[in-house]
This record gives structure tokens, C-alpha cells and sequence, in this order.
């Protein structure tokens, strides 16, 4: 595994969100294979998944994630397991851990955004929309994965008319590459090694 993640504490683990569609039927027929695809190649790189805990696009990394062996977070717009299965008809399965939020859909997107390094928009809806201009807003890295799919040109029209310049915006159509630009981004702001101070806590008392 790359030496940036071998911290004895873990703390330079990084965290990549993959956010996407729910709904996947206007994605094309390559949709599955490139959101798995995306899901195996963070864990290949060393990183965690995180995604909104939800069907569709974000499910389908989940599953690459889980069949590459890494590990696979879930943010959740519910309460609690029963509301995210009952109320939300949200699944369970390729996650290793769900974190229930009860901010629905609009506040979860901000935490889940934020929890994360960086995120990788793939064919999206309104949802992946709000979820990349709250990380743009958040200056977090964020990678575009172009397909057959309209939301790749639809997010670099948003950029394009932002008048707002981003050199943290990445796009491309091969998971592999995108995925190492997207880290590569993340690791020129990473925070190497915590250094305690003069003026921290255990100093003090």
C-alpha cells in the first residue's frame, strides 16, 4: 500500500465520496460498469468510499468497493435503520457502516459532502447537482466522470458560467486516471502529521 497511508494512527486515510443518480434509468447502459468500476478503483488506491447510502449510481460503487475488498460508509437522510429501510426504502447491503444522520435529503448532502476528501460526480440528477456545489462552495477537489450520460457537461456548463475559477475540478471518462487526479488533489492540502504545541491541551493542564 502507498507509504502516504501507513501512519501507525491511520489518520491519512483518504476518504473519497461518490455521488450519483438513485434513479439510473436516462444513465446509459455503461452506467453500472463505470460506477463499479470507480468503486473498486478507490480502494485500489488506497482510499475509503463514502456515498449517500443510496440506490442507483452510488450503490453500484459501493458494490465495486466491497468487491475489491475496501471499505464502504454510508450516510443516511434517515434517523435510524428502521426509517432508512421502511420510510426511505434505502438498502443495507455493501456498506460496512451507516451512519444515520435524520436531516433528510438536503442536509445529509452536506455532511456527506464534508466527511469526505473529495467527491467523484457520475451520471446524477438534482441531487449529485447540489451535492458537487456544496463541495465547490467547500473548495474540496472534486472529480467529474464524463460517460454517456448529460450530467458531465452539465456540471462543466456550471463551472463554465460560475465566474468562478476552480483548479480543483478534475473530468474524465477512464475511473482509473480520474481517481489518481482526484487523490492527487487531495494530498496537496493533507495534513501529513498532527503536531502537538505549546499551547495544546496536555500542555496546558
Amino acid at each position: 500500500m502507498n507509504s502516504f497511508f501507513s501512519s501507525k494512527h491511520g489518520h491519512n486515510q483518504i476518504k473519497i465520496c461518490i455521488s450519483g443518480a438513485a434513479e439510473t434509468g436516462h444513465c446509459g447502459i455503461d452506467a453500472l460498469d463505470k460506477a463499479k468500476e470507480l468503486g473498486r478503483e478507490v480502494v485500489r488506491q488506497g482510499a475509503v468510499l463514502v456515498t449517500g447510502a443510496t440506490t442507483g449510481f452510488a450503490f453500484w460503487a459501493a458494490m465495486g468497493a466491497k468487491e475489491e475488498g475496501g471499505i464502504s460508509v454510508g450516510i443516511s437522510p434517515a434517523a435510524s435503520e428502521r426509517e432508512h429501510v421502511e420510510v426511505f426504502k434505502l438498502p443495507l447491503d455493501y456498506m460496512d457502516l451507516i451512519i444515520y444522520t435524520g436531516f433528510g435529503y438536503s442536509g445529509r448532502d452536506i455532511l456527506l459532502t464534508r466527511c469526505a476528501d473529495a467527491v467523484i460526480c457520475g451520471c446524477g440528477r438534482i441531487g449529485t447537482i447540489h451535492e458537487f456545489t456544496i463541495a465547490f462552495e467547500d473548495n474540496k477537489p472534486i472529480g467529474i466522470l464524463e460517460g454517456s450520460w448529460e450530467m458531465g457537461e452539465q456540471l462543466k456548463e456550471i463551472v463554465a458560467k460560475s465566474h468562478r475559477p476552480n483548479a480543483k475540478i478534475v473530468a474524465g471518462s477512464d475511473p482509473k486516471k480520474l481517481v489518481e487526479n482526484v487523490i492527487a488533489l487531495v494530498k496537496k492540502d493533507k495534513i501529513a502529521e498532527y503536531k502537538t504545541t505549546k499551547n495544546s491541551a496536555s500542555d496546558t493542564n
